[in-house]
């Protein structure tokens, strides 16, 4: 039996994302969702984090059933398999870890999960379609040897370079979009100094669509309580909206600021990967 999956991945599909985690727990989800919880099992090693993009018309399953037959080809066995409402719609979708966007985009009624195990390896794959686009994320663990190598993606066609999801285009299908190249000064409310590329589409975007407003929300980990966290999402919010204003020119009446704390993590707050993603500001598109 191989010791690392390969996979075939459809014409069209470029890499957007890597995340590798040297050694950490990940929980796969085994079940759909039940009483407000996803049912899961521990598995502990190396965690590897991909997405892709997938153009064309293909449908979400017409992705995942090749990738899924792969891996029952070299002797995964299939823990999960479900479609969105089955899954348990919005409560899996946000019961369960998903890299953030724009590098994963999700409709709620419009995905597909899939986990498999094989020995004291796991993976789980989800596919989503978005606007013209479908995006795939894998996550796989396992221990040594094998989860290093595991899930070296061959792709159909010749890879092009990653494709990065532009600001707009997460904007009006999300609604919202998180600001994944923003730095502050550690335990700071400050915006680090430099070029940011999410601030620049912004004010673009925002130029361009007088229709529009933009409301920007802090986030923070656990770390802390609610009150304290409330307050320093916040600030981080009003640096960045300081910065649109100073840097781009960008209507201050037209953007508003909110602090949200803690309250609306999108990973889990008991690992440090987690933590570090929901340390984020987003953009909301409000209509004016």
């Amino acid at each position: 039996m191989p010791s690392a999956a390969q996979l075939t991945f459809p014409a069209g599909a470029a890499r957007i994302s890597e995340r590798i985690t040297a050694l950490g727990v990940y929980q796969l989800p085994v079940a759909a969702e039940d009483g407000d919880k996803v049912p899961s099992e521990r598995f502990e090693g190396r965690i590897i984090r991909r997405t892709w993009r997938v153009d064309g018309q293909s449908t979400v399953l017409q992705i995942l059933a090749p990738l899924r037959d792969q891996l029952e080809g070299l002797g995964y066995e299939v823990r999960l398999d479900c479609a969105a409402r089955d899954c348990g719609g919005f409560g899996f979708r946000f019961g369960i870890e998903v890299v953030p966007a724009p590098d994963m985009m999700v409709d709620i009624s419009r995905y597909h999960f899939l986990s498999a195990v094989r020995g004291q390896d796991a993976i789980s794959i989800l596919v989503s379609r978005t606007g013209a686009a479908a995006f795939v994320q894998m996550i796989s663990v396992g221990p040594g040897r094998a989860a290093a190598e595991a899930e070296k993606p061959v792709v159909q066609a010749e890879p092009g370079p990653a494709l990065p999801v532009e600001l707009a285009k997460v904007l009006e299908v999300r609604g919202h979009a998180v600001l994944t190249d923003l730095v502050f000064d550690s335990g700071s409310t400050r915006l680090r100094d430099g070029e940011y590329d999410s601030l620049r589409e912004l004010a673009g975007y925002l130029a361009a669509n007088p229709q529009y407003r933009l409301l920007l929300v802090g986030h923070t980990d656990t770390v802390g309580s609610q009150a304290q966290n409330a307050g320093i999402s916040e600030r981080r919010a009003q640096s960045v909206k300081e910065r649109l204003i100073e840097t781009h020119e960008a209507d201050e009446g037209r953007i508003d600021v909110a602090g949200a704390g803690f309250l609306a993590p999108i990973a889990s707050n008991l690992i440090p990967e987690g933590r570090e993603a929901n340390r984020r500001v987003e953009a909301v598109l409000l209509a004016d």
